[in-house]
C-alpha cells in the first residue's frame, strides 16, 4: 500500500511511501478492539470507591426495642441496613478493575485500528517538522492546512517533541503522540490519523514482531 507524503502547508510533496500490508491492509479484528479499548477504560479507573457495611458504622450495639410485642418486625442492631444511617448491603469495596489480555491480542487490536482506518482513507502521513517554541497557533495552523481544525486527530511522533506537543495541548479535539505511547482507544477515537514520516519505520518493527 502506497501513501502520499504532505508537508504541514498541507500540500503534496510528491513523495510515496509503502506501508505494510500487514499493519495497514489486514481485516479488521473487531473482538481484539474491543478487548483492547476495553482494557485502556478499565485501567483508567480509580477503583477507590468505599462504603461502610454494618460491621464498620460506628453505632451503639444495643438491641433497639424488645424482641415480642410491639406489632413491629423483630430488630436487633440500629446498624442494620434497614434502617436509615445503617450499613449498606453489598456497598462497592476499592477493587482494581484492570485484567490482562494476551500480548499478540493486543499487537491484533492496533493492527486492527490502522487497517480500519486505511480502509476509511483517513490516515495522512506528514513530513516530520518540528516549531521554534511552543505555539497554539503554530499547531492550530498545521491543521488549518490540512483542513482539520474541527475534526479529532492524533498525531504520531517517532519521539517526544515538547515543543510540537505543548502547542497542540490547549486544543480540543487534537492530540499528539509518540509511537511507543499509543493504544488502540485512542486510534479508534481520532477521526483521523497524522503520522510522522519518520514513525513509520519505528511503528512497523514495533507490530510486526
Amino acid at each position: 500500500m502506497e501513501l502520499s507524503v504532505l508537508n504541514i502547508k498541507g500540500e503534496d510533496t510528491g513523495k510515496k511511501v509503502n506501508v505494510s500490508e500487514d499493519i495497514f491492509g489486514i481485516e479488521p479484528n473487531t473482538h481484539a478492539i474491543y478487548l483492547d479499548v476495553k482494557l485502556y477504560l478499565a485501567n483508567q479507573r480509580q477503583g477507590t470507591h468505599k462504603s461502610k457495611e454494618r460491621a464498620e458504622i460506628n453505632h451503639s450495639t444495643r438491641k433497639i426495642k424488645r424482641q415480642k410485642g410491639t406489632g413491629g418486625a423483630r430488630a436487633g442492631s440500629i446498624k442494620s441496613p434497614v434502617f436509615v444511617g445503617g450499613g449498606r448491603i453489598f456497598g462497592p469495596r476499592p477493587r482494581d478493575y484492570g485484567f490482562k489480555i494476551n500480548k499478540k491480542v493486543k499487537v491484533l487490536a492496533r493492527r486492527s485500528a490502522f487497517s480500519a482506518k486505511a480502509q476509511s482513507d483517513a490516515i495522512s502521513v506528514l513530513e516530520a517538522f518540528t516549531f521554534d517554541s511552543p505555539k497554539t497557533k503554530s499547531y492550530l495552523n498545521v491543521l488549518t492546512s490540512l483542513s482539520l481544525v474541527n475534526t479529532k486527530t492524533l498525531l504520531i511522533l517517532s519521539a517526544v517533541d515538547s515543543n510540537v506537543y505543548l502547542s497542540s495541548r490547549n486544543i480540543p479535539k487534537a492530540k499528539v503522540t509518540t509511537v511507543d505511547s499509543i493504544n488502540t482507544y485512542d486510534l479508534m477515537y481520532a477521526d483521523r490519523l497524522l503520522i510522522s514520516e519518520s514513525a513509520l519505520s519505528i511503528l512497523e518493527t514495533q507490530l510486526n514482531k
